[in-house]
Formats: C-alpha cells, structure tokens, sequence
C-alpha cells in the first residue's frame, strides 16, 4: 500500500492522485484504490469520485474504489466502508 496524496508547499494545498485517490493498494493483480474521510462526510466525497473525470478509466481498469469513512464512538475508532467501484 502506498500513500498518493502529497503537500504542495507554497499553495498550501494537498493533492491526491487523480483528485480522489489517497491510498492505493496492489495485490496479485488486484488494485484498491481509497478515499478517507469523515464519517459525515462520505457522501460528498462518493459524488466526488461519481463526477470525477478519471473514474471511468479506473473502473475500466477493474479496480476497486472505496471510500471509508470514520468516526469515534465510545472512545474507539470505528469505520464503515462505501464500495463505489
């Protein structure tokens, strides 16, 4: 697993790979690509993914895309996963 967002110094800003991609996994000819965010947050950055123009691609592609989203609940960290491939 490789972590593709990176800080751009200057701007300020932070990029993922393809806008949307924060981790991307390899494995035996599967490929996992992953968004992170809050648990509240999941559905924006669903649409975000839905609406990107690099999408398409990586479906064709036959990876998986998963939006995982956490949240603290009685003083653990939990976490539910969206698959959006």
């Amino acid at each position: 697993m490789e972590v593709t967002e990176k800080w751009i110094p200057g701007v300020n800003i932070r990029k993922d790979l393809f806008g949307w991609i924060d981790l991307l996994a390899i494995r035996d000819g599967e490929t996992l690509a992953v968004q992170t965010t809050s648990w509240s947050n999941m559905s924006s950055r669903v649409n975000k993914i839905t609406e990107s123009d690099t999408v398409s691609a990586v479906r064709k592609a036959g990876w998986t895309i998963w939006v995982i989203g956490w949240k603290k609940d009685k003083n653990r960290w939990v976490h539910k996963i969206t698959d959006v491939s």
